[in-house]
């Protein structure tokens, strides 16, 4: 088995075992082989209920993972002006694949005898889905991810407005160079005043088109908040009536 097999197997082991298999196959290796596993991370409890459903629940995994990618690219289309990115659709889809994968891991933790916290599994579940590129190699995370809130947007660049039928593309006011909004304007010199006013309209601009992704992300995250906590509510819901059936029936066998 390669190296790499080796240390994917450390990764699938319970989360008290790492260490001592950690240091047992490193003193199996040599040289930079050895220095490589001894500085591999054991980790927390939430990172590693994640890897626990990479590697024993792997459909739900990759589901999530694909809705994920499919949320992304419809945000990114919407943002670019794109028809037919439907955004709604595919947050569904997300939503029902997180708190698939949530559940997963909760089940695999607990019968590992682990109880992470279901919220901070949800986040780390959603930053890896809407990541451009995953922050560890899959199955080896060490840490808890938080949602920074640009995730699914990371790497876009609004598209200009198509041109219109007969016409060419119009160019965006932010994007001309000094040259070509003087040129636009007049034959007269711009004055500093006019050149303040560029400033503050392409700042504005900028910070338009920022907010625009940071709403959009928010809203994802909103979404899957909603239907995470929904999900519990149902199983709470789902526990207190089997709970009230239980108190019922031992009661009528009094």
């Amino acid at each position: 088995m390669s190296l790499d097999g080796k240390i994917d197997d450390l990764y699938r082991q319970p989360l008290d075992a790492f260490v001592t298999a950690r240091n047992a196959l490193a003193k199996t290796l040599t040289g930079d082989e050895t220095k490589r596993v001894r500085a591999l991370v054991k980790p927390t409890v939430v990172p590693w209920a994640v890897n626990q459903v990479y590697w024993q629940a792997r459909p739900t995994y990759d589901k999530l993972i694909k809705s994920g990618e499919r949320l992304r690219a419809a945000q990114i289309a919407s943002l670019e002006g794109r028809r037919g990115a439907d955004v709604r659709e595919a947050g569904d889809s997300h939503r029902t694949a997180l708190a698939d994968a949530v559940k997963a891991a909760e089940r695999l933790a607990a019968a590992a005898g682990a109880n992470p916290p279901a919220d901070a599994l949800m986040r780390t579940f959603e930053t890896l889905s809407l990541a451009s590129e995953p922050p560890e190699p899959p199955g080896r995370l060490t840490k808890p991810l938080q949602p920074s809130g640009f995730e699914a947007l990371a790497g876009v660049t609004p598209a200009a407005r198509p041109a219109t039928a007969g016409g060419p593309r119009p160019v965006p006011a932010s994007a001309r160079t000094e040259a070509e909004r003087a040129s636009a304007r007049s034959d007269k010199k711009p004055t500093e005043a006019d050149r303040r006013k560029e400033r503050a309209a392409e700042e504005a601009a900028r910070k338009r088109e920022a907010d625009i992704k940071a709403s959009a992300a928010a809203l994802a995250r909103a979404e899957a908040a909603e239907q995470f906590a929904r999900t519990a509510w149902e199983r709470s819901h789902d526990k207190l009536l089997e709970a009230r059936q239980a108190l019922s029936k031992l009661k009528s066998e009094r």
